[in-house]
């Protein structure tokens, strides 16, 4: 006969075989290894980067009020239909790369720095425009300044004028 302690003891061992077991079933079950077939009318890599780029700024422009001060505006048909592609031919293709994950972590990266790039783009243009503008205003405001002392001058220049003329004929009758 078997004793209590050696009965447990084959129970704990076969409780840890089982355990072994079902970590290698999750482990083989979880690896990733559904690369689906490519769709026949599939973006290319490049031009996915652009889209995703175009659709970022869409999707943060929705918030932003436009010429007509209408915000909460889907610009994403705009997107489509600029890159001459539908929502369904899209979400294939992104579909596909998603379970290519290198590839479309080349695309994301891609676009994040073309977004970057187009950035400090504009930021150098506003600090160009904003300089322009400022330089513009301090010309103005100097040519204000010497119009002013011009006008003055004549102001006062014909206020002597009459002055003189008037203590001129005051002379006169004395």
């Amino acid at each position: 006969m078997k004793t209590q302690k050696e009965k447990g003891s084959l129970l704990i061992d076969k409780m840890k075989n089982t355990h072994y077991i079902l970590v290698l079933f999750l482990v083989f079950s979880c690896t990733s290894n559904t690369i689906f077939e490519k769709p026949k009318d599939i973006i290319p890599k490049d031009t996915m980067s652009l889209l995703i780029e175009d659709m970022m700024i869409a999707s943060s422009a929705r918030l932003i009020k436009n010429k007509n001060k209408q915000t909460n505006i889907n610009y994403m048909p705009f997107v489509y239909e600029i890159y001459k592609i539908d929502s369904t031919r899209f979400q294939n293709s992104n579909y596909y790369y998603m379970t290519n994950i290198d590839v479309y972590e080349e695309i994301f990266t891609n676009a994040k720095a073309a977004l970057e790039k187009r950035k400090k783009e504009l930021t150098e243009l506003k600090i160009k425009l904003d300089s322009i503008e400022k330089d513009s205003l301090n010309t103005l405001k100097v040519k204000k300044k010497e119009r002013f002392v011009e006008e003055s001058t004549f102001i006062l220049d014909t206020l002597k004028k009459k002055q003189l003329k008037k203590s001129l004929l005051f002379k006169k009758e004395w």
